[in-house]
């Protein structure tokens, strides 16, 4: 499969780009930049910008949906593959099959089908997941709000074939990266109080996208998921999704 190099060094120039902000943004919260992994969310984009992107060092890769992801992952070598977006039940077993990481498992029943999945599938490799919560209290996003992830946490650290490595959000629109802050606080110190109470859960925070990942990364984002900026416009969808 031949590359087009001058895609991969425009690939190179946006990752170096967004990387350097990454590092600007921890610098000022007095981060080690090294903390915090970009993924760079390939959704609608093709396999063939997709290889030159990962080319060009962007080898964690994110998807929406699991349709699109699974088939993009064998056209794709040499990536770790998150998926962003929910994952409807008949899915459930193609996204164990084919993602590295769930960043978005917003029900107990959602973790118990992933659970039983991934014992089958994934044998002595618990699946990573991150659990998704609706901190800004959004009715158009799904997710555990702050008092059921808190009940439902003993049960989910309690499932043998998953390894809950954190959790993640997907803030309101605002028009301004200043305005999403409040969200970012809030699952920050969200996570703090749980992990004093189930030591199992991971320090992972999945939180900023293309807009507004400096202020995320400044509030103790470990995780920023980023198309745009590194991929272009692309058609927006009637619905906001994991990446903006």
């Amino acid at each position: 499969m031949t590359l087009d190099l001058a895609e991969v060094e425009a690939f190179r120039r946006a990752r170096e780009d967004v990387l350097a902000r990454i590092a600007a943004a921890a610098a000022r919260a007095g981060r080690d930049p090294a903390e915090v992994t970009l993924v760079a969310v390939s959704k609608t984009v093709a396999a063939e910008r997709v290889r030159a992107a990962v080319a060009a060092g962007l080898t964690v890769l994110g998807e929406n949906r699991v349709q699109e992801g699974a088939a993009k992952v064998p056209e794709v070598p040499g990536a770790v593959w998150h998926l962003l977006g929910p994952v409807q039940a008949n899915k459930a077993r193609r996204a164990v099959e084919a993602f590295d990481v769930l960043e978005a498992v917003g029900s107990v029943e959602l973790a118990e089908r992933l659970d039983r999945i991934a014992g089958e599938v994934r044998a002595g490799r618990p699946l990573p997941v991150l659990l998704q919560v609706n901190v800004a209290g959004d009715p158009a996003k799904s997710g555990f709000d702050e008092a059921s992830v808190e009940a439902a946490l003993p049960v989910l650290a309690s499932m043998a074939n998953l390894r809950l490595d954190g959790l993640m959000t997907i803030g309101r629109l605002v028009s301004t990266p200043e305005e999403a802050r409040p969200t970012f606080v809030a699952l920050r110190g969200l996570a703090a109080r749980l992990r004093t109470l189930e030591p199992r859960l991971g320090r992972a925070l999945s939180m900023g996208m293309s807009d507004d990942y400096e202020v995320a990364v400044e509030e103790g984002a470990t995780i920023v998921r980023v198309g745009r900026a590194l991929f272009g416009e692309r058609p927006r969808p009637l619905h906001s999704g994991a990446e903006g």
